[in-house]
């Protein structure tokens, strides 16, 4: 995989962001300390707002990534007082923008809102893929934990994830699942559930999660194993089966949709994360009012409401246990890596 597009990315959001800040008079005082009663220690011009706080995407719009960003804008600049935007920087499977905020200034004003799929998977399957999710970031906070959902096209003929087992094995190399890229949780996801269910599919990976939605749609792939709230609405109106939940028990807004472990297959479960980092070197103090503003934020009921109706469970994780489950997490996806034979490109 190449990311010789990400250097280039990089330079274009510091650009941004240094033409942000001097048109607001708001740029960092050289050898001065916080000013009392700013959030981020930046200089406030009179009559003018605080530096805004861009949470950088590496999606394109679309998909829980963004769908988590967009939640947390408002209720954090709320709360740091200060304008948050999201902005969206895809490219090279996640790593354009990922690696974009690693290199960007540690003022506390570039965070990343990331997919666990781009700091802990795509990283097991490609050591080098530019940066490094223990070294180069530190965790401000848990947004979300999401099961992921196997959705199936109406025309595969089964009720729920025992059934589908069956008919792949009766039709070896037949059926297709989609991914928003190789290394993707909904990548490896899949290649778990095919070693522990026996199964032989093929991986049609694509470029996001919007791409890998419109060919389920239409039927080009017929399985998808994603995070629910993009495809939610599918389900609704028929056009999408859910069959299963990777979730240890079934989902209060999806009663309805039994687990892997009821579906045959005891002790899956698998859980992607969406979360919130900061460059390495972001002083200790900026990075205290950034993690208490993100779990004030998580903690908001609507915000608790919007994301726990669409699937998602939502509950404070510290930075160490943060920190803690990206090793674990590494780790464990390196092992079904090389269990699956899955080489990198």
């Amino acid at each position: 995989m190449r990311h010789d597009r990400a250097a280039g990315s990089q330079g274009g959001l510091a650009r941004r962001r240094l033409l942000a800040a001097c048109s607001s008079g708001l740029l960092m005082g050289g050898g001065a300390g916080p000013v009392p009663g700013t959030v981020m220690g930046t200089v406030m011009g009179t009559g003018s707002e605080a530096a805004g706080v861009v949470l950088v995407v590496p999606t394109a719009p679309a998909g829980t990534t963004d769908f988590a960003a967009r939640l947390l804008a408002p209720l954090l600049a709320r709360r740091l007082g200060q304008p948050v935007t999201v902005e969206n920087h895809a490219g090279a499977n996640g790593a354009a923008g990922t690696a974009a905020v690693a290199a960007a200034r540690p003022d506390g004003l570039t965070l990343l809102v990331q997919y666990s799929g781009y700091h802990v998977a795509i990283p097991a399957m490609l050591p080098a893929i530019g940066y490094d999710p223990l070294r180069d970031f530190v965790p401000v906070g848990l947004l979300l934990d999401s099961p992921q959902v196997l959705f199936a096209h109406p025309s595969v003929p089964v009720a729920n994830a025992a059934e589908l087992a069956d008919y792949a094995r009766e039709r070896p190399g037949e059926l297709r699942f989609a991914s928003s890229g190789p290394g993707s949780i909904q990548h490896l996801g899949m290649e778990l559930w095919k070693l522990r269910a026996r199964v032989d599919v093929r991986h049609m990976p694509y470029r996001g999660t919007g791409q890998a939605t419109q060919d389920l749609l239409t039927g080009r792939v017929q399985l998808f194993m994603t995070t629910p709230p993009p495809l939610m609405p599918y389900v609704a109106d028929g056009s999408l089966q859910a069959l299963a939940i990777t979730s240890a028990e079934r989902h209060p807004s999806l009663p309805a949709v039994p687990t892997l472990a009821e579906s045959g297959l005891p002790g899956f479960v698998l859980l992607a994360w969406f979360a919130v980092f900061a460059p390495a070197a972001t002083p200790a103090p900026v990075l205290a009012r950034l993690q208490a503003a993100v779990a004030a934020a998580v903690l908001d009921p609507d915000f608790r409401r919007r994301a726990e109706g669409q699937g998602a469970v939502v509950h404070v994780l510290s930075p160490a246990a943060m920190t803690a489950r990206v090793t674990r997490e590494l780790a464990e996806w390196r092992e079904v890596v090389q269990a699956a034979g899955i080489r990198g490109e």
